[in-house]
C-alpha cells in the first residue's frame, strides 16, 4: 500500500509518517509512506492508494474527496493520534479505510 500524508508544510507529519514506518515495519508489511505539503499532492496524483490528511487541513476535506474520493480513499489524521504521534492507531485507520473502500468498490 502507498501512503500520502499531507499537511499544510509536511513538517509535523513527517514525524507522524516515521511513527507509522516503524509499526509496519515492525508488522513486516512492505508500505510506501510519505508527507507532502498540500501543494504537492497534484503532482504526486497516481502515485497512492490512500491520502491521509493531517488534522490541520481538515477544513479541506470535502474538496480533497470531491478530487481523489473516486479514486483512493481520503481521510483525516484523528487529532489525539496526531498529538500523541500514534502510528499504530493511524495505520489501523488507513488499513480499514482502503479495504472499506476496496470492498465499497469492486
Amino acid at each position: 500500500m502507498r501512503i500520502m500524508l499531507a499537511c499544510a508544510l509536511g513538517m509535523s507529519t513527517g514525524m507522524l509518517m516515521e511513527k507509522m514506518k516503524e509499526v509496519a515495519i515492525a508488522e513486516g508489511k512492505d508500505y510506501k509512506i510519505w508527507a507532502v505539503d498540500m501543494s504537492s499532492i497534484d503532482k504526486n496524483e497516481g502515485e497512492f492508494d490512500v491520502l491521509l490528511l493531517g488534522p490541520q487541513v481538515n477544513y479541506l476535506l470535502d474538496d480533497m474527496q470531491k478530487q481523489y474520493g473516486d479514486k483512493v480513499p481520503v481521510l483525516i489524521v484523528k487529532p489525539v493520534d496526531y498529538g500523541r504521534m500514534n502510528g499504530k492507531n493511524v495505520l489501523r485507520d488507513v488499513e480499514k479505510a482502503y479495504t472499506e473502500f476496496n470492498k465499497s468498490n469492486t
